[in-house]
């Protein structure tokens, strides 16, 4: 016989650990299931432990730059401090066990094991049935691309959890996808002495990004020391238990492939054909209300809307609301801002100027280069960076920009609130901007913008 609970989060990553918590804080009966690492890919393997590699990679690089401007560097890297600050501090910090004491001690019940399913209100794990009177709310994240290439799949790749888990360096490493996991990983490995390739299918790198930041990434790697393809498949894979060879264009060798191009849903095992979903789809299709049905909700990266932690969070706080009856603005997705944590950071919001032409918009696009602007001058070595911003003529307001440089993400914050909340482009040029800051860069643009 089913157990009666309120609420069943399937999926205790970021987004449904914040739901399940909440729930729970509000006095409801709730279950929460994980098969695997309570708070999901973000604080184990993904942003945490990444931005720690990418941390002690920058600090190198900068310590090398010292060079014609503070005196002389001698640095020699070493892996093994890193290595043991994620093993040790990141899970420390995210650790199992933790998550899950937290989660129950707001009232929550929690339950180990992959949940499925089985009707309206119903799910399974391991045979035991659970009913929730209220709903359903499906967390369950995505998984690795892995592509159809010709003999990958018997050979022992790198996703980003065993780059980010490595112990000791490879001598070369082979990365396909040059999107912001791929460059990330691939400059940190090079920053620390490995010889990387990286191989993207499109014809520049980040290519969800304005044209601008992949050639400011292409750049950037390429001063690393990084050879960059683009434009090239990768049509075969072999393994000799030494090397990888893969077929891109002519042969490319090296000791360790990453395999980057990205992530996906698994709706499949999640037994949604029982609630009239298709779980050959994409991803869950939710409402403005994070509604996937009747009693059932969606957050995250399960619902397509962007990989983000960030996301992940903003959705659940949409249907934690609507769960409890509470009123709230709907989802808003004109300003998700994303950060690729290069050297130089690149940051985005909203609409690149293709998509804003593609929209119909009236569009005028301003362009500042921030080695020109007096912080970039006074940096000197590592300013390179840009501003962007598009515009909608018409309406005169900012519906998309980029932030580039030492703090893009940071500056990025300015004008993700300047899109989103729709200020007009005539107040962001009368406002007074500090001196001398990297965020100033964007009255340059403002005097640019047609």
């Amino acid at each position: 016989m089913a157990e009666q609970v309120d609420v069943v989060v399937l999926g205790l990553g970021v987004g449904g650990e914040e739901v399940a918590g909440r729930l729970a804080e509000a006095g409801l009966a709730v279950v929460g299931i994980e098969h695997s690492l309570v708070g999901g890919e973000c604080p184990y393997w993904a942003c945490v432990p990444s931005k720690m590699m990418i941390r002690a990679a920058n600090l190198l690089t900068e310590a090398r730059r010292i060079d014609g401007m503070a005196g002389h560097a001698d640095v020699t890297p070493d892996w093994t401090p890193v290595a043991d600050r994620i093993r040790d501090e990141a899970t420390d910090d995210w650790n199992d066990q933790v998550a899950v004491d937290r989660f129950t001690g707001k009232g929550g019940r929690f339950v180990r094991g992959r949940g499925r399913l089985t009707g309206p209100g119903l799910v399974d794990v391991g045979g035991e049935t659970y009913e929730a009177r209220r709903g359903v709310v499906l967390a369950t994240g995505t998984v690795p691309v892995i592509p159809p290439i010709d003999g990958l799949g018997d050979t022992p790749y790198w996703t980003n959890r065993d780059a980010i888990e490595a112990k000791t360096l490879p001598a070369s490493m082979l990365v396909l996808g040059g999107g912001a996991v791929g460059l990330e990983l691939a400059q940190a490995y090079a920053r620390f002495g490995v010889a990387v390739t990286v191989v993207e299918a499109l014809d520049r790198l980040l290519p969800i990004e304005e044209p601008e930041s992949s050639a400011l990434a292409l750049s950037a790697l390429e001063a690393d020391g990084i050879a960059v393809q683009v434009g090239t498949r990768a049509t075969a894979v072999r393994n000799d238990g030494d090397q990888f060879a893969v077929t891109a264009g002519g042969d490319i060798r090296a000791e360790r492939l990453l395999v980057a191009v990205g992530r996906r849903p698994d709706l499949r095992p999640l037994g949604i054909d029982t609630v009239g979903l298709d779980p050959g789809a994409p991803a869950v299709t939710v409402d403005e209300r994070m509604r996937a049905g009747e009693g059932l909700w969606a957050v995250g990266d399960v619902t397509g809307h962007g990989a983000f932690t960030h996301m992940a969070m903003y959705q659940a706080g949409i249907a934690v609301r609507d769960i409890l009856g509470e009123e709230g603005p709907a989802a808003d997705y004109r300003a998700v801002p994303r950060v690729t944590f290069t050297d130089p950071e690149i940051g985005s919001v909203g609409l690149t100027e293709a998509l804003a032409r593609d929209a119909g918009l009236d569009v005028a696009v301003g362009l500042a280069q921030v080695p020109s602007s007096a912080r970039g001058w006074i940096h000197k070595a590592g300013n390179e960076g840009i501003i962007k911003l598009v515009a909608d003529a018409e309406r005169g307001v900012l519906v998309g920009a980029t932030s580039a440089g030492p703090t893009g993400g940071e500056v990025l914050s300015a004008l993700a609130v300047a899109v989103h909340a729709q200020v007009p482009v005539d107040t962001l040029r009368h406002m007074i901007y500090a001196y001398p800051t990297f965020h100033r860069a964007i009255e340059d643009a403002l005097r640019q913008l047609s």
